[in-house]
């Protein structure tokens, strides 16, 4: 354990996957609040597509070629939901289970080809599909950490605008804030955040990654403030604990074993935490009874 604990490479991945962790959380909860949970899932799915085309087309797996053709698929991705639900009576629901059904189709016949060309089957292109952070290189793992900090940095330096934006649309048109080009933007970090978390986490996964931390972090407070930073505490310890496992696991997929940890952590959460958990709920209902027993009490002995 402690050599791989040592091992510079695993260092680097506990790191970045640890990073990317904290930027899902933060990104988790403004998708948390624009009640667009299904779209993460969506356009991760919807990236798949654009990871095997970047290889056929460059033959390498270059990550940041790959994570460039996984942006723009899921991008296309975005653009025909908003589409589909402007130009038809089909529900935005709907059309985001489109979408992500046809995409990852189409992906799964891509990677068919990709894996019987030549050198396809060493292309380790599965591993985006489940995720595996301990095939990650230096190189990636660097381009990981830039793009996840970027993510990170922009939702910091706006947060009044995000915040403005998510809670009081109205009010944000008032002051002069576009409300078409904060919706651009946002799908732009969302759709960032998914590209660089599908090596490590893997497209079926990473929708995972921004919905189980949000959601865990919503148990404990009714502060965006605060949701962001517990949302981004719950995503890092479940990359960096679930990569973990994943290495002394002797190269097992690391996806799974990082949405495992974050499940436990919402687990938690909904027993335990102050906000509507069912350990609190029940202490408060039990307390409640008490408090009518004694009323009940109280007006029987003043009857008498």
């Amino acid at each position: 354990m402690s050599s791989i604990l040592l091992n510079s490479n695993t260092q680097w991945v506990l790191v970045s996957t640890m990073i990317l962790g904290i930027a899902a959380g933060i990104i988790g909860c403004l998708a948390y609040w624009k009640r667009q949970n299904l779209m993460s899932d969506a356009l991760s799915h919807a990236a798949l597509p654009g990871v095997v085309v970047a290889f056929l087309l460059f033959a390498e797996k270059n990550l940041l070629v790959l994570i460039v053709g996984a942006g723009i698929s899921a991008l296309v991705g975005a653009f025909l939901i908003q589409w589909i639900t402007n130009a038809s009576r089909i529900s935005e629901d709907s059309a985001m289970g489109m979408i992500l059904a046809v995409f990852y189709g189409f992906g799964i016949m891509l990677l068919t080809i990709a894996n019987r060309s030549p050198g396809g089957n060493q292309s380790g292109l599965d591993s985006f599909i489940y995720g595996q952070a301990a095939s990650m290189v230096k190189s990636d793992v660097i381009t990981m950490l830039i793009l996840a900090l970027l993510v990170i940095l922009v939702v910091l330096v706006g947060y009044k605008e995000w915040k403005i934006y998510l809670f009081d649309q109205e009010f944000a048109k008032g002051i002069g804030l576009s409300i078409k080009g904060m919706n651009a933007f946002y799908t732009i970090v969302l759709v960032t955040t998914i590209v660089i978390g599908i090596q490590a986490v893997g497209v079926i996964l990473m929708a995972a990654m921004l919905i189980i931390p949000a959601v865990s972090a919503r148990y404990w407070t009714q502060s965006f403030l605060v949701m962001i930073l517990l949302s981004a505490l719950f995503g890092g310890i479940s990359g960096a604990v679930g990569t973990l496992i994943s290495a002394l696991g002797s190269g097992l997929p690391t996806g799974p074993f990082i949405v495992v940890v974050a499940a436990s952590i919402f687990a938690f959460s909904l027993v335990f935490g102050k906000q509507k958990g069912l350990f609190i709920n029940y202490i408060q209902y039990r307390l409640h009874q008490k408090r009518v027993r004694n009323g009940m009490q109280m007006k029987a002995e003043g009857a008498k």
